[in-house]
């Protein structure tokens, strides 16, 4: 996804150029059991180390809470399949703490004291890393929750931020025409997302009629939802903490307000539905990987890894597992990729190369050779339901124009 739309100014700067070879330690053919010699860091005969930093605790590390089971239950399924060329994965973790100074300070560790191999994380506030972990030419896959992952060559994502371009065309099929924006506040960071969206809907056709900040700590619900009504919108769409956006939805019924569509960019989480399910009845949320209530063998063995290896986790449909178990996916296969003596230039010049990373089905065919932080280019949406207590699946893939998906 392009950057620019959860970021304050536009991100074009092109993916950087490998220029770093792989570095052979055996001849073609050579049993892993056989590779002594590979002097990569994390890499003996029998096993490679990786690390995984995540926000365990902190202000994030309620959302983050059931990363580590995702991660486990990709990580152990790989290893009861007989590793990657016949090493076993293992791990050091990390908790970043939701700050980005201890983000730095854990990971810096993990490179240079513990010498792991890469890196899988997940996390919102790695961007004081990034600069050295690009220096030290370590590979890093995980969930970019920052604009600045865009143009470093060494860190892969296959979702940067949800395509305005998408939610406009799902507002428009619904039948909307006239989009209130209920934004979470007044920052320089809020404006400029509401810019980009305000852009793409007029682009499709769409009118923005009013852009609203909402807080449930500072803001009336029904003054909003009043404020709605005189703008003549027909639709929603909330770029704002899910709670908050059920408050205003409930409170746009209660004010006689028949809206056509509603859209919340969050919120696809079951642990929501027992807090807020009945007040977000019919709003549509998208998402970013196969919906869990869409079935079929990708997510079939997604849950089996979780009841498997995860099986302190209550309910494995959480979507940070999920984006994490795809983060620690995507590191499987650039190890695959990087053959039997894998080295840190390899891993990288080989998985930049692949043009159609779908994680076995989870996703829609991303192409990692092109690191710029271009939106994804497909999601799916699912809606809550009547009663507020499920997620029906509206559309299982809705594409950008000119998307191969």
């Amino acid at each position: 996804m392009r950057s620019r739309t959860l970021a304050r100014s536009s991100v074009a700067a092109a993916a950087a150029a490998i220029l770093l070879a792989v570095t052979a330690c055996s001849a073609p053919g050579t049993r892993p059991d056989a590779a002594a010699a590979c002097g990569s860091p994390g890499v003996t005969p029998d096993r490679i180390t990786l690390g995984f930093v995540y926000s365990d605790s902190g202000g994030a590390g309620s959302a983050f809470s059931s990363a580590r089971a995702g991660f486990d239950a990709r990580i152990s399924l790989a290893n009861a399949e007989g590793g990657v060329h016949g090493r076993r994965i293992v791990y050091q973790w990390r908790d970043d703490e939701s700050s980005g100074p201890v983000n730095a300070k854990v990971t810096e560790g993990l490179i240079r004291t513990d010498s792991v191999f890469g890196l899988v994380m997940s996390s919102a506030v790695t961007g004081d890393s990034l600069d050295y972990l690009t220096g030290q030419g370590v590979p890093v896959t995980g969930l970019a929750a920052e604009p600045a992952w865009a143009g470093h060559a060494n860190m892969f994502s296959y979702m940067y931020s949800a395509s305005p371009e998408i939610i406009g065309r799902y507002i428009q099929a619904g039948g909307g025409r006239k989009v209130a924006l209920v934004t979470s506040g007044q920052s320089a960071f809020s404006s400029d997302i509401v810019a980009t969206y305000s852009q793409h809907l007029q682009a499709l056709g769409l009118t923005v009629v009013a852009v609203l900040p909402y807080s449930a700590t500072i803001d009336n619900p029904d003054r909003t939802a009043r404020q709605i009504a005189e703008s003549g919108a027909d639709s929603l769409l909330g770029i704002t903490a899910a709670n908050d956006f059920a408050d205003v939805v409930q409170a746009t019924r209660r004010n006689g307000l028949h809206l056509a569509v509603s859209v919340a960019l969050s919120g696809y989480d079951r642990s929501l539905l027992a807090t807020s399910g009945p007040a977000l009845a019919g709003v549509s949320l998208p998402v970013f990987f196969r919906p869990f209530e869409a079935g079929g063998p990708a997510i079939e063995r997604y849950r089996a890894a979780m009841t498997r290896y995860a099986p302190e986790t209550v309910n494995p449909e959480q979507q940070f597992a999920m984006f994490t178990y795809i983060s620690a996916d995507m590191f499987l296969r650039g190890l695959d990729l990087a053959g039997p003596c894998p080295t840190r230039a390899g891993f990288i010049k080989a998985l930049r190369a692949v043009p159609d990373y779908d994680a076995g089905g989870l996703v829609a065919p991303v192409d990692l050779r092109d690191n710029a932080g271009k939106p994804i280019a497909c999601h799916a949406f699912v809606q809550v339901g009547p009663s507020g207590t499920t997620f029906d699946v509206i559309q299982e893939e809705l594409c950008a124009e000119g998307s191969n998906g």
